[in-house]
């Protein structure tokens, strides 16, 4: 094996160990009380949120924050995948108490550890609470 091929092999394995420690200080960060975690196949969150809640979950390898920002009555956040691999077509939805669903934002593809901002308005939309999730595919 010539030094090229060896060194390409080293680097390989350099992102995979990188990709694998971020994949487990993101799931690492979850709480015990279910508020976090990965919801592998679940697309709907139950939780509901009041204005001042914070939402930070992962699903299907997304992980979602997000936070509703009172003075531009927006959601405001991020996303991020943390797979090893593309997560494809990756959007969000907010629902509000009130009926009314947010989104979804426009689908992107995700390339691992990628992160993306979110921003959903609920200009003129009165509610309590509200409930979120990422969708993947």
């Amino acid at each position: 094996m010539n030094k090229t091929n060896s060194n390409h092999i080293q680097n390989v394995f350099t992102v995979i160990i990188v990709l694998f420690a971020l994949s487990f200080v993101t799931t690492s960060c979850s709480k015990d009380d279910g508020g976090e975690g990965d919801h592998e196949g679940e697309e709907e969150s139950d939780t509901q949120l009041g204005k001042d809640e914070t939402y930070d979950e992962i699903r299907s390898g997304v992980r979602l924050i997000l936070s509703y920002d009172s003075p531009t009555s927006s959601f405001i956040g991020t996303m991020q995948n943390t797979t090893a691999s593309t997560a494809a077509q990756v959007r969000v939805e907010v629902h509000l108490s009130n009926g009314t669903e947010l989104g979804p934002t426009t689908p992107v593809d995700m390339a691992p550890g990628k992160m993306q901002d979110v921003i959903l308005t609920a200009v003129g939309e009165d509610f309590e609470t509200w409930s979120a999730h990422p969708e993947v595919g």
